[in-house]
């Protein structure tokens, strides 16, 4: 391969990034700007081959679950939803140390899963806890770090819209499998998150003076069952094979719909700003998946996958090493990208490197490629779930760094442990056959 096509397409890409162009016309452009060079065609040409590529990568029957499960979590973020789980997750978390940054953790695990956003989570969640954190004398500081720091663990318990990306562009990776190996890794976040909650909230003395009864274990169980099943009734009729994930995302927005509605927090005229937002969400969403996988044809017609292959097998033969290697690249590119381009442009690189050379399942790939990438929505510089979490708890980001960092440190932790343990991500697919 000629080096120069590699060097022209990350070149510029990243230099139309740091000039501040929006990622979607970086990606586009660096395309045109290997094509170019890597086959001599006229610009015209080039163009006409990456919109025939961005049609035919949006023509896909598994893509029409994003806008539906999108629009499903905007329902839910708008129809009173939020409230129901986080008093039941108070409940849950009464008993520990610091029962509200577990009630914040709890909550961003169950409405995060059901948004499918870390940003929507954040927003809600922290929008309602920081205030009761406050007056039950936390520190708002350690308040937003809970909060920013258990808000993408949602995007990894299904349902999960990255998954569904990740099996497009992965080649067709069972979108039910990924779903169910994202279920403990899921939990293994918000748990790890939960002991170093418990232990810093016993060193300064956060302490619940009303214990929650059985009682209220029950009212509060009762009143979040309805947003519960949702996740029942998506993940059964799949895992049943009543219906495809596409199907199921259709049928949790009527669900969703219904459950609004008997709350009465929405009426009919709040269901046109709600599509339109949906709209505007999928339509940057396509965007980018469309010209993501026109970049993914420049790089294989220009062999840049073969050629980063070869050169990782340069540098060590220790499969160990390899991972290690792969994992750091994802760390730092979540640093500086959203996860969905990152997925995209991405994927096409490592996967063959990590499935067909290291012997690497393509599920536990898929939730170990995108555990990773979750950590960079809420780290600086560009952590969408980090902004978000500081503007509703009232702090600054200087401020919320240093609480942070013990749950950094956890987070990755766990992470070595999906990279080096697959059961943690197999178990569940196995189980059920996948």
């Amino acid at each position: 391969m000629d080096w120069t096509a590699l060097i022209v397409l990350f070149g510029t890409f990243f230099f139309l990034l740091f000039i501040g162009l929006p990622i979607c016309y970086s990606i586009g452009l660096a395309s045109i700007a290997t094509l170019l060079i890597a086959t001599d065609i006229a610009f015209a040409s080039a163009l006409m081959t990456l919109a025939q590529k961005m049609a035919s990568g949006l023509d896909s029957f598994g893509l029409l679950a994003i806008p539906f499960f999108i629009l499903a979590g905007n329902i839910m973020n708008r129809g009173g939803l939020a409230i129901r789980l986080i008093n039941f997750a108070k409940v849950l978390g009464g008993r520990l140390p610091g029962p509200l940054a577990h009630c914040n953790i709890l909550a961003n695990m169950m409405f995060g899963s059901l948004s499918g956003s870390a940003v929507a989570s954040a927003a809600a969640v922290g929008g309602i806890m920081a205030p009761l954190q406050k007056k039950e004398g936390y520190d708002p500081a350690f308040s937003a770090a809970v909060n920013i720091a258990s808000a993408p663990v949602g995007l990894l318990i299904p349902p999960s819209n990255t998954f569904i990306v990740y099996s497009l562009v992965s080649g067709g990776t069972s979108v039910s499998a990924l779903f169910l190996a994202g279920y403990l890794p899921g939990f293994l976040w918000g748990f790890s998150l939960m002991l170093v909650a418990a232990f810093i909230a016993y060193k300064k003395g956060y302490r619940n003076l009303n214990k929650p009864t059985f009682a209220d274990f029950t009212f509060h169980f009762v009143r979040a069952i309805p947003a519960l099943m949702l996740i029942v009734i998506i993940m059964g009729s799949i895992l049943k094979g009543w219906c495809t994930p596409t199907e199921a995302s259709a049928i949790a927005v009527v669900y969703c719909l219904a459950l609004t509605f008997a709350y009465k927090e929405l009426s009919l005229k709040d269901l046109p700003s709600i599509i339109l937002e949906s709209s505007i969400v999928t339509s940057i969403v396509m965007l980018l998946i469309g010209v993501s996988m026109g970049m993914s044809y420049a790089m294989v017609f220009a062999d840049i996958p073969d050629a980063i292959s070869n050169g990782l097998m340069t540098v060590s033969d220790n499969p160990i090493i390899i991972l290690l290697i792969i994992n750091l690249v994802f760390l730092v590119v979540g640093f500086f990208m959203d996860m969905t381009p990152a997925i995209l442009i991405f994927t096409p690189i490592f996967f063959p490197i990590a499935v067909t050379e290291l012997g690497m399942d393509p599920i536990h790939f898929g939730v170990m490629m995108t555990f990773n990438l979750c950590i960079g929505i809420c780290t600086p510089p560009v952590g969408s779930a980090l902004f978000i979490g500081c503007s509703v708890g009232g702090v600054s980001i200087d401020k919320v760094i240093k609480p942070l960092l013990p749950f950094y440190i956890a987070i990755v932790l766990a992470l070595i442990l999906i990279i080096f343990v697959p059961s943690i991500s197999m178990w569940l697919p196995t189980y059920f056959g996948y």
